[in-house]
């Protein structure tokens, strides 16, 4: 039976530039390879399980999102639909820009953002409310932080009383109310993240544990936590009984980290589409994301279902 995933997030451009080393306050440094990228945490993972999914199978990505009234969202807009999105539900705003981010990456392969929202800032409740039949026709709901909080909100509400399981990646990092929290099915935080929602700093096993309880004990189910390279924290509970363990990623030489993260979120929710067990859709979205770190730039990093499954094959 065919399955539905709906996101609802951010689209930015990206300006990528790279450099030595991240600008320290009053310090100008020469870069190189600028250039100007397809981003967003909402279209980048969209586009990821989009690129993802093997729709042979029936399954379905929708995206609810806004773009300015410019040439770039538009072009955009037109790209999220080669790869396979239902973009019936991104927006064009009027006057408005379409959302910015200024991107540096350095030698490391590690990188420094700088968001402008344009367009994505008028992503609100009334959007989401026209757009309700995308969150009541999904299985799954897939959210970020880079969007306005109420249209969130809401939209976890709509789709819980729908029976629509909801997902957030609760990035960028901040503080975030019990009753969203308590809307959700699954989270799949970073360690700041973590820190941020729990108050526990998560440096190891033990202390990724206590963070999972403090967000069993605000009603979810299931909690990821991401821990760079050394793999994902998965707890669960059920039926009052916590179960965790640490399920270790792929070691790469990573050029580039910009959208590992929203790889990873998107390849994992299409796993759970085609209703895989939680350890082998984090396998499937650890593969997707090693594999995005070895290229440059967000969504051109995102690797495709072929890509994928060579890769997995040859572990």
């Amino acid at each position: 039976m065919s399955k539905v995933l709906t996101i609802l997030g951010s689209i930015n451009a990206d300006h990528v530039i790279s450099v030595p080393h991240f600008a320290r306050p009053g310090e100008t440094l020469t870069g190189s390879q600028y250039h100007i990228a397809y981003g967003g945490k909402g279209a980048n993972q969209a586009v990821a399980a989009a690129r993802l999914t093997d729709f042979s199978l029936g399954n379905k990505v929708n995206f609810i999102g806004c773009i300015g009234s410019d040439e770039i969202g538009r072009a955009m807009k037109k790209a999220f639909e080669q790869d396979g999105l239902d973009v019936s539900a991104v927006n064009e705003i009027a006057g408005e820009t379409t959302g910015v981010a200024m991107i540096q990456v350095a030698e490391s392969g590690e990188n420094s953002i700088v968001i402008s929202a344009g367009a994505n800032g008028a992503l609100t409740a009334e959007v989401v409310a026209q757009h309700e039949d995308k969150i009541r026709q999904a299985d799954y709901l897939l959210m970020q932080l880079e969007t306005p909080l109420d249209a969130i909100l809401a939209a976890a509400k709509l789709a819980q009383s729908q029976g629509t399981k909801v997902v957030l990646n609760p990035a960028p990092a901040r503080p975030l109310s019990d009753e969203l929290l308590g809307l959700l099915d699954i989270i799949t935080p970073n360690e700041t993240e973590t820190e941020i929602l729990t108050g526990i700093q998560v440096k190891d096993e033990q202390s990724a544990v206590l963070a999972a309880q403090v967000f069993h004990q605000k009603g979810i189910e299931t909690v990821l936590i991401t821990l760079g390279s050394k793999g994902v924290y998965i707890s669960q509970q059920q039926s009052g009984k916590i179960e965790g363990q640490i399920i270790s990623g792929f070691r790469v030489n990573a050029v580039d980290t910009t959208a590992a993260g929203d790889t990873f979120n998107g390849a994992f929710l299409t796993a759970l589409l085609e209703e895989r067990s939680l350890f082998d859709a984090i396998r499937f979205a650890h593969a997707a994301a090693a594999i995005s770190v070895t290229c440059k730039g967000a969504q051109p990093s995102i690797p495709s279902r072929l890509e994928t499954d060579n890769f997995l094959a040859r572990q």
